[in-house]
């Protein structure tokens, strides 16, 4: 049984017979009934969960279409800029595909987790003295020169692949939902789901989409989406104009949401994966809407805000009283 977005939806995609498929099973991610979170908003929620991707993110989807290219097109090496997924992503199709792949880090911006798994891939992880609009601007030129391939979101072939999850979604709930609310970094995830569900011809049906960022995007505890400037700024404002909403949301409002779905709902994101849930309580919404959040990545891809917010661990004695007595 075919494997991975790409044999799943090869009419769909810029593929064809000479392509070599890169993949490592991405796409077929669970979309999960939030009962809980269902009765707070009283509307029918649902989780499209991408933490379960081979490398823990969304990113996954994009990554095999570029890497894929990528290697028919002759390329010798790969770049991105990142806060962290992208540069988990290109490592792990990079080394499946048997690429270098050079990763550009804004310098104190990116979550330990992310960093050790590109490095475990065999990436080359700089750390770039700027922000991630200068380290992304690098890559591109770097790009230019012909060098190396560019794996970001400005990759056409990796919003191609994006799409994939909003037809999953459609073909699991039998349509497209009322709203779709995520998380608002750079913009292209926001674009590619609007670009799936139009090709998936939901016309009237089309979901209203909530595109939900940081109010304060360059210092947000939401290190995914820690990006001042978004490169898809244009093509989520094209979004939100046909009939979309943006929501500028506070740490304390993500980071809400981020313990809801641990503590309610079993599921542990990284904190800017919680921001469409978060943006659910900013947003009219009618009682017995279907409503999809699109929760983008896994908690472990940042252990440090997990554990700085958690309660702290209990020492006691190996006694049963002892451990009752505190439990």
């Amino acid at each position: 049984m075919p494997t991975g977005v790409i044999e799943r939806y090869r009419d769909r995609l810029p593929v064809g017979p000479r392509t070599p498929v890169v993949s490592l099973g991405e796409g077929g991610t669970p979309l999960l009934a939030a009962p809980r979170l269902s009765e707070l908003h009283g509307v029918e929620v649902w989780l499209k969960w991408e933490g379960a991707n081979p490398t823990g993110s969304f990113k996954d989807r994009g990554m095999t279409v570029a890497v894929s290219k990528a290697l028919e097109e002759g390329v010798q090496a790969l770049v991105c800029a990142s806060t962290g997924n992208t540069a988990a992503s290109a490592a792990a199709y990079g080394a499946r595909a048997g690429l270098p792949a050079l990763v550009l880090q804004p310098a104190g911006a990116v979550a330990l987790g992310k960093v050790a798994q590109a490095l475990a891939l065999g990436a080359r992880v700089l750390e770039v003295r700027g922000s991630f609009d200068q380290a992304l601007a690098a890559a591109r030129e770097l790009a230019r020169r012909g060098t190396h391939a560019l794996v970001n979101s400005l990759n056409p072939y990796r919003l191609e692949r994006q799409k994939t999850a909003a037809f999953e979604i459609m073909e699991a709930l039998g349509g497209a939902p009322d709203v779709l609310a995520l998380p608002y970094g750079g913009g292209g995830n926001t674009a590619a789901y609007a670009a799936g569900f139009a090709e998936a011809g939901a016309g009237a049906g089309t979901p209203r989409i909530v595109a939900a960022e940081a109010a304060r995007r360059a210092d947000t505890v939401a290190s995914a989406i820690r990006i001042a400037e978004p490169v898809h700024r244009e093509q989520v404002e094209a979004v939100l104009a046909r009939g979309g909403e943006l929501v500028a949301l506070p740490d304390e409002a993500i980071l809400a949401a981020w313990r809801a779905l641990a503590q309610d709902e079993g599921l542990f994101c990284e904190p800017a994966s919680a921001a469409g849930v978060a943006a659910l309580s900013s947003v009219q919404l009618e009682p017995g809407m279907r409503v999809v959040c699109v929760v983008t990545g896994h908690g472990l891809k940042d252990p440090e805000t997990a554990r700085r917010l958690a309660p702290s661990v209990v020492a006691v004695d190996p006694d049963p009283d002892a451990i009752a007595a505190v439990a």
